[in-house]
């Protein structure tokens, strides 16, 4: 008896229990009949009341930094936005459903903001988040990571040290502020710090901050709002310094030592050339980075400019002192030429003492003729001697006197010649000199001053 009534007990026990109910997402979209064929949730934008604006919280999170181009004026972020509205036309009792709050459905179930980038210059390739999160008040979740291809306004004054902003302009394609207003779901602060948190790759970059900003602007009498995120990073300059800056610095140190090797020596002009190639090559690898429309000169390009030119004047200026210094060949060709002259004259001149000495001796034989010969016969050739020996004085006096006067031609010539060597020597040792010192100030002037450019 003790027994049936303890089973009796049991059975109304487990009889009066509630039973626990099972619930699934299916249900709550069964609730809501939303389905793909119904066009209630995606056709119209979601408010009861057409005046009421729809809000949207817009939050974007930088990734990652792809690239910067500077020839091309693009930057290339990778960045997480998530959306956030609410649709009037959503909601449900999470009572009645097992405390189920938020649901996930397709994206092409439920109407969406038309946002898009105003900077974006390729469509993005990457694939969708197929899916939003849908809450029990009707408030909508999008979440979506995109690479972005936009364009920038880059200032390249100060490459490679240089800070760029860019930004990314996020606006409706055909609702106005009236229909659609947009809010930052996190001020610059916090988007800054999320940003930093989530970063993996920054590359040739090194990110700072991340500000957002909103603004309106009127086109076609209707009052359109975007929100503006500005993008401020600052490049690291190791690697154009290492390949760039420093190897010009060195070209420049090689030309100025180049002015202790000898003047008349050709090698000092060959190694100028050479260094001014070396240098032209690097311009044109600058023209490769620089874009071609710039609103300021870019400070390297003042910084290659004026390099080139000093050296194109070193260049010049070698070319003049080589010519100053190599005037003096000719003078020594001339002085060469006359001493081959000179050394003819005296060959003619030794002839001409020789055929002398014989009619001396000639007229020595006749004087010590014997006194038994007829004087008939020694007075003729006494006079005939006579007068051969006056005419050959003449002749040597007039060969001296000849000999004077090219003496002093050669001692003229010579001294004229001495006096110009002497000149183009000095002129080319003052230019040199003058040139070296010049050269040295403008380095010492312009290298400071281009960086303290660079640095402010």
């Amino acid at each position: 008896m003790m027994h049936v009534a303890f089973l009796l007990l049991i059975a109304f026990t487990v009889a009066g229990a509630p039973s626990k109910k099972v619930c699934s997402y299916q249900d709550i979209l069964d609730y809501l009949n939303l389905t793909k064929e119904n066009s209630v949730y995606k056709a119209t934008r979601p408010v009861l009341d057409y005046t009421q604006p729809t809000i949207v919280e817009l939050d974007i999170i930088l990734y990652a930094i792809l690239a910067v181009i500077e020839k091309t004026q693009t930057f290339i972020p990778f960045i997480w936005a998530t959306m956030i509205w609410k649709n009037e036309r959503i909601s449900w009792d999470p009572d009645q459903f097992c405390g189920i709050t938020q649901i996930s459905v397709p994206t092409d179930m439920l109407w969406k903001p038309d946002l898009f980038i105003y900077e974006m210059i390729q469509k993005d390739d990457s694939p969708r988040n197929p899916y939003m999160y849908v809450s029990s008040d009707g408030e909508v979740i999008l979440e979506e990571d995109m690479k972005v291809v936009s364009t920038c306004r880059m200032d390249v004054h100060k490459f490679p040290f240089d800070t760029q902003r860019c930004n990314i302009t996020i606006g409706s394609a055909i609702h106005c502020a009236d229909e659609i207003q947009l809010h930052a779901f996190s001020n610059s602060s916090r988007a800054t710090q999320f940003s930093r948190e989530m970063m993996k790759t920054q590359g040739e970059w090194e990110f700072l901050q991340l500000s957002v900003s909103s603004s309106n602007f009127t086109y076609h009498d209707r009052l359109w709002e975007q929100l503006v995120y500005t993008f401020t990073m600052r490049r690291r300059p190791l690697l154009h310094v290492i390949n760039f800056l420093v190897p010009i610095l060195f070209f420049l140190t090689l030309d100025l030592a180049s002015y202790f090797i000898a003047d008349h020596r050709g090698e000092k002009l060959g190694f100028k050339v050479t260094v001014l190639l070396a240098i032209s090559v690097l311009l044109l690898i600058l023209n490769e980075i620089l874009p071609s429309m710039s609103n300021k000169t870019p400070l390297i390009a003042t910084y290659c400019i004026v390099i080139f030119a000093l050296m194109l004047l070193s260049l010049l200026e070698t070319i003049l002192v080589t010519y100053l210094m190599e005037k003096s060949s000719p003078t020594q060709e001339k002085f060469r030429l006359r001493g081959d002259h000179e050394d003819t004259q005296e060959k003619a001149k030794n002839d001409n003492s020789k055929k002398e000495e014989k009619r001396r001796s000639c007229c020595s034989c006749f004087c010590e003729a014997s006194d038994g010969e007829r004087r008939h016969e020694l007075l003729p050739l006494a006079e005939e001697v006579h007068n051969s020996v006056q005419s050959a004085e003449s002749r040597v006096l007039l060969l001296i006197l000849d000999e004077l006067k090219e003496l002093q031609k050669t001692l003229n010539l010579h001294f004229s010649c001495r006096v110009g060597e002497g000149r183009s020597v000095q002129w080319a040792a003052r230019i040199n000199k003058a040139f070296f010192i010049f050269y040295v100030t403008t380095v010492s002037l312009f290298l400071p001053l281009i960086f303290v450019e660079w640095n402010t």
